[in-house]
């Protein structure tokens, strides 16, 4: 079944029916725009409100070409779906009908069995291509994981970094592949009944790179300005449709399960119908047939966003929880800096309650995007997680927890995480115990580069600071290549005995949480109940229609007492003969 046609696209080139293609380009601030392609030079029309456009028949699929401004420089497409070299070199038709998917019928996976695990393409293996990232889906499968998602592809400049920074958002990065490389690992991805979710940064753009403000300054905002720059104008329609568009392009074209949504806090909007919330009905209406997926981060924790109707999701399938991590991460390291601040006071009650309930941060003040949230709202809308990209590679020296917790300790975080009722996501490697770093990296050169480096330092602070004997000078080069290389995954240690031991361990907890903890999420929203408890311990019931499930933990090395729990034990695990952390989970299945 072929997918229903999206609103048409203004942005990109466009293969018409009849074969020819169709260029548009934005730049209100160019009174003359030449296309360049084929070795052919082809004017432009002028359209309404800044708009250049024209449809030819000598230009084909593969063909590279540029855009001549009236001052003679040639610039890329800001809507290219490919760029032949990087950022500011030529970019290259692409007909994405060409492309012979081998799962067509590929309709998604309820949200439920969601168990996500979030990779960057250049550091996920040694090559660090999408086609090498097919070779470790099996892998993934055999494990449990039901989903994945990708670091941002969009293209950015240089050839290595986080790709936060993108600048043409349509093209997939080319230091991982092309487009049909891209496609073939969702199409694998598919095969093994994975989810793929993309990751999409639309709240700014990369320092370098970006024609944007010389062709089209209104695109950005005057007076607002994001931690990265200056904002975009998501009141005017042509800036709306850019972004609109894009992840009907990721959704449609390369058909991805799903997108999550970078930092939507900084997503302003002062139009009647806010942009997330029209983002979300346009995916919604253009794919009614596949089960699509939309995770947000916001740090302003709008539950309005996350609203559902009879189980029915309204916009937002789920949001990140980053509540759930650094209550978690103040009881594993004890650290008290930047983000972490605010939990070190009372770290358990805060566990709790975002186990429990999920943003315990949400205020009503800052929640006017859309109505007003449900309660409860299901426990699936958050996503949790002990690690992920951010929590791991803005730290100083990139350490994971496995190299700076308790093993016991975060043996029980692992259960909580894969056992409680929300969507459990884990980092690459977690899975296996990695020990290697996962670093901030760049591609930059001059002033911009030594501006990255100097923000490093900044930004540590935020993620735990340096330790005792550790210096300013010590912190890795975020522009070195050697910085690239020491974040990639270390796969001998997944074959290693140990690593071997904790595959088995994750394993059985998916099998576990699909076997039990799934069924339910598709019921009616729980009303959870949080006991009181000593400080350390952890008790909370989730009653569902037709089970309760609970959960008993202790973070300490202390043996202390926590409220009876009823039912069947699907899962325990003690620190042995002498107290400790340990966790019970049991589902209850008597009528509630």
């Amino acid at each position: 079944m072929s997918e229903p046609a999206p609103t048409p696209r203004t942005w990109g080139p466009r293969i018409l029916e009849d074969g020819r293609v169709q260029f548009r380009l934005w730049a209100p601030a160019e009174n003359a725009v030449t296309l360049l392609v084929g070795g052919h030079e082809i004017g432009m029309q002028a359209e309404d409100d800044g708009w250049h456009a024209v449809e030819t028949d000598r230009a084909r699929p593969g063909d590279a070409y540029t855009f001549r401004l009236a001052d003679g420089s040639e610039i890329a497409d800001p809507g290219s779906h490919a760029q032949k070299n990087g950022v500011e070199g030529p970019s290259v038709i692409v007909d994405h009908g060409r492309y012979a998917w081998q799962n067509p019928s590929w309709k998604g996976r309820p949200w439920e069995e969601a168990v996500v695990y979030e990779l960057h393409i250049g550091t996920f293996t040694p090559e660090g291509t999408f086609r090498a990232a097919i070779e470790q889906l099996a892998h993934l499968r055999d494990i449990g994981i039901t989903a994945i998602e990708i670091m941002p592809v969009a293209h950015f400049a240089g050839r290595r970094g986080w790709g936060y920074d993108g600048v043409l958002h349509y093209a997939p990065h080319n230091a991982y592949g092309t487009p049909d490389d891209l496609k073939a690992l969702v199409d694998a991805a598919h095969g093994h009944g994975l989810m793929v979710l993309l990751d999409v940064v639309y709240n700014h753009f990369g320092p370098a790179g970006n024609i944007l403000p010389r062709i089209a300054p209104p695109f950005f905002h005057p007076e607002r300005h994001t931690p990265w720059g200056a904002a975009l104008a998501f009141e005017r329609q042509a800036v709306r449709r850019y972004f609109i568009e894009n992840a009907l392009h990721w959704i449609v074209d390369h058909r991805f399960d799903g997108l999550r949504f970078d930092a939507t806090e900084e997503i302003e909007d002062e139009s009647e119908s806010h942009m997330l919330l029209e983002m979300a009905q346009t995916i919604r209406q253009a794919v009614p047939d596949r089960q699509i997926h939309l995770v947000v981060e916001d740090q302003f924790s709008r539950k309005g966003l996350l609203n559902r109707d009879g189980g029915i999701v309204h916009h937002y399938t789920a949001g990140w929880n980053d509540e759930f991590h650094h209550a978690l991460h103040v009881i594993a390291t004890g650290e008290q800096q930047g983000h972490y601040a605010a939990f070190v006071e009372k770290p358990y009650e805060a566990l709790s309650a975002a186990t429990a309930r999920g943003f315990i941060h949400a205020d009503r003040n800052r929640d006017r995007v859309g109505p007003a949230p449900q309660d409860p709202l299901p426990p699936q809308v958050n996503v949790n997680f002990l690690q992920n990209h951010d929590q791991i590679g803005n730290r100083a020296f990139g350490d994971r927890l496995v190299t700076v917790a308790d093993p016991t300790l975060l043996n029980v975080m692992t259960a909580l995480l894969l056992l409680a009722p929300p969507v459990p996501m884990m980092f690459m490697g977690e899975e296996y115990g990695e020990d290697r770093p996962f670093l901030y990296f760049a591609d930059f050169e001059g002033d911009l580069a030594r501006a990255v480096q100097e923000g490093r330092k900044k930004e540590a602070e935020k993620f735990g600071g340096l330790k005792p004997g550790q210096t300013i000078a010590d912190l890795p080069d975020p522009v070195s290549e050697e910085t690239l290389q020491r974040s990639k995954l270390d796969w001998s240690r997944a074959a290693s005995p140990d690593g071997r031991q904790q595959i088995g361990f994750v394993r059985e907890l998916i099998r576990l949480r699909q076997m039990h903890v799934a069924p339910l999420l598709a019921e009616e929203a729980p009303e959870p109940h949080v006991f009181s408890t000593e400080e350390g311990v952890l008790a909370i019931d989730w009653r569902f229609a037709t089970a309760t499930l609970g959960i008993r933990a202790n973070f300490t090395r202390e043996g202390r007492p926590w409220p009876a729990i009823g039912g069947e034990a699907i899962f325990e695990l003690t620190a042995g003969t002498a107290p400790g952390p340990s966790i019970i989970v049991a589902v209850d299945r008597r009528r509630n």
